[in-house]
């Protein structure tokens, strides 16, 4: 007689993806809420006289409360309590900061500069506190949905909403703030509370799937063994391989986000983009500017699922092959339709500095979807890491406009190769019942680069243009990106030297990183 098989949720299709869309919400919003401040620099100058160190500031001590531990903390917390109490915790740490950075930018907590500039800081650290907490309950919830199955493509599409938060950020929130900085900050952390509540209807999914896979391993007293104990920390740290893919995600990552919170100053300083959107680029959606931009960036998104995902899910080759035919020639329509607007946006500094997350938009999917099939991960590494001294070269040395254009999307195309590769592969490497751990310790040490060079990139610009900073003040002058900008190639050369000796410490141990995720 063949033994019934048990499943549980996990094992549906519709509802593996519909828990991965509700804890997708914490992505999309915290991702926004990081990188928002990117598209208002200029206009913080101008109307809150903050200037480029103490912008810098603002958004560089995100990372302190995790510089010292936090995400440690969280990891632990992850590990021992599990993946509900730690995204309820941390989620809650992260609105609490947002509405604090709001109330501060709304003057509700005193209106002289300095006051602000303290009470958006504290709100920072807090949000920051919760936000890579988060990251790491994302990534590791992914795992617990999808090892076995799409688990690349899963991880690739949580992380596509969360470049989708960015891009939108980045490009909507002059739009949202009709020309002022509060209303933009109230609206970035309106939207941690709705996701944090989504994340509640998501604990639902989470509480009954772990009492159907304690129905089917029976009664079993829990194995001393799974408590976290701080010798696998250290086991962590005597991993070669583990020590290869952490660096590499600090060198990666502080060439990438603290690069984006400067990019649409960089444009409108270096290129002379508008900071200001022409009215011939503004989309209208049942009368609002926001909605009709924010409706681009969402299309952009779909096309890339329905490219990405859905021919995974149908019967035949042929059939999958004409879904992606179909996909390709009505993003092309698309793209031709709104060749006029999109012609003005890359006139913008923000709209186009969107380019790098929008390109992650467009390819996370599809790379999660050939490193599931393929794999070839550390290979694709290697790529990303030379597709980003080229765009940092492009728009540090080069003064071409055109070829900065392609060094942008080859920064998006490396903002998506690069993770789509490397988180799937730390779930090769590490046990599964340590990846809170893992994952807890690699944002820290990422959050030691981050910090280092959101802060450092504010300082060193206005060091190197301390001489013209008056003529800068009083519209003579323009700040000048270039050393800033160029030292960021050297992360990208750190993370090509990173990535070769993953791809031998692969070969040594066989973890599979070049290897498809069912081979």
């Amino acid at each position: 007689m063949t033994e019934k098989v048990q499943k549980t949720l996990r094992d549906s299709a519709a509802l593996r993806w519909s828990a991965l869309i509700l804890l997708s919400a914490l992505t999309f919003s915290t991702y926004w809420f990081q990188d928002f401040f990117s598209g208002l620099k200029g206009l913080m100058e101008t109307e809150m006289g903050i200037d480029s160190e103490e912008f810098g500031r603002i958004i560089g001590m995100t990372t302190i409360a995790n510089i010292f531990g936090m995400i440690i903390i969280g990891g632990i917390i992850l590990d021992k309590w599990g993946i509900r109490i730690a995204g309820i915790v941390f989620g809650s740490i992260a609105t609490l900061g947002g509405a604090i950075t709001a109330a501060a930018a709304s003057g509700w907590l005193g209106d002289d500069q300095s006051t602000v500039v303290n009470y958006m800081i504290l709100g920072r650290i807090l949000f920051g506190s919760g936000l890579e907490v988060l990251c790491v309950v994302a990534t590791r919830t992914i795992v617990k949905w999808f090892k076995g199955y799409e688990l690349a493509l899963a991880m690739a599409i949580n992380m596509g909403f969360g470049r989708l938060g960015s891009a939108m950020g980045t490009a909507l929130s002059l739009d949202i703030g009709g020309g002022h900085v509060a209303p933009a900050v109230t609206f970035a952390a309106t939207l941690i509370g709705l996701a944090l509540i989504l994340f509640l209807i998501y604990t639902v999914f989470d509480i009954k799937i772990d009492k159907q896979e304690k129905a089917i391993a029976g009664e079993q007293e829990k194995d001393d063994s799974e408590d976290f104990k701080f010798s696998d920390l250290l086991a962590l740290l005597k991993n070669s391989s583990f020590i290869y893919i952490a660096l590499l995600c600090v060198a990666f990552y502080a060439a990438i986000f603290p690069f984006m919170m400067y990019a649409p100053d960089l444009l409108i300083n270096k290129f002379g983009f508008s900071q200001v959107l022409p009215a011939a680029g503004e989309v209208i959606l049942w009368g609002s500017k926001a909605l009709g931009a924010a409706s681009v960036y969402v299309i952009f998104f779909l096309f890339a699922i329905c490219f990405a995902v859905v021919p995974n899910n149908v019967k035949t080759k042929a059939m999958a092959l004409g879904i992606k035919v179909v996909s390709v020639v009505l993003f092309a329509s698309y793209l031709f339709y709104m060749k006029d607007v999109l012609a003005v946006w890359l006139t913008n500094g923000a709209k186009t500095a969107s380019l790098i997350p929008l390109g992650t938009i467009i390819f996370t999917p599809i790379f999660g979807n050939f490193v599931d099939k393929k794999g070839k991960a550390a290979s694709l590494m290697i790529l990303g890491s030379l597709l980003l001294i080229f765009a940092h070269l492009s728009l540090s040395v080069l003064n071409n406009v055109i070829i900065a254009y392609f060094g942008l999307v080859s920064l998006g195309v490396a903002f998506s190769l690069v993770p789509a590769a490397m988180w799937p592969s730390v779930a090769k490497i590490i046990p599964e019942n340590r990846l809170g751990t893992a994952y807890a310790s690699m944002f820290t040490l990422q959050n030691w680069g981050l910090g280092l060079f959101f802060w450092g990139i504010g300082a060193l610009l206005k060091f190197v243009n301390k001489d013209i900073l008056p003529a800068i003040e009083a519209g003579d002058a323009v700040y000048d990106y270039t050393v800033p900008i160029l030292i960021l190639v050297g992360c990208g050369v750190i993370s090509i030297f990173l990535s070769f000796k993953l791809k031998q410490s692969d070969k040594k141990y066989g973890y599979g990183l070049e290897k498809g995720s069912n081979d």
